[in-house]
């Protein structure tokens, strides 16, 4: 409840107008106002792309819609880059790969040790880690 509050606020920040609806215009403000850049039509289209009811306006859910989603392609472009650093050029984690790496991090595993870390996420059972058994890896290592 506490964050559709933060939301709500958010809301009513970018609805100048208080009508309960954000236009293309109310959205290129409140960008503009928080140090943003965004033209008229990159608004508009914005708008377009997350109005769910078409009435060319953004509700509130569509708002959430858009912040919810913009922390997920966050997480997500985070979570390429770290992979990428772990990865070989063939796109793939090896078990040497992920021993060097968690070398460079002070973590001292033996590539025994990182097969078997591989293991429990080898959707495949290939071996390696691809992206998404990776993406895998790290949701199990953030809920633990």
């Amino acid at each position: 409840m506490e964050r559709y509050e933060q939301y709500r606020r958010i809301f009513d920040r970018f609805d100048s107008n208080g009508d309960g609806k954000i236009s293309p215009v109310e959205l290129q403000q409140c960008v503009g106002s928080m140090g943003g850049k965004m033209t008229a039509q990159e608004a508009e289209a914005a708008v377009a792309l997350m109005d769910s009811d078409l009435d060319g306006l953004l509700s509130l859910e569509d708002l959430v819609k858009i912040i919810e989603g913009a922390g997920e392609e966050e997480k997500a472009s985070d979570l390429k880059e770290v992979f990428n650093m772990y990865a070989e050029s063939s796109n793939i984690i090896t078990p040497k790969s992920l021993k060097r790496m968690l070398s460079r991090l002070g973590e001292k595993k033996s590539v025994d040790e990182c097969n078997n870390m591989i293991a429990r996420f080898d959707l495949n059972k290939d071996g390696l880690l691809d992206f998404q058994e990776f993406k895998l890896m790290m949701m199990h290592d953030a809920c633990s």
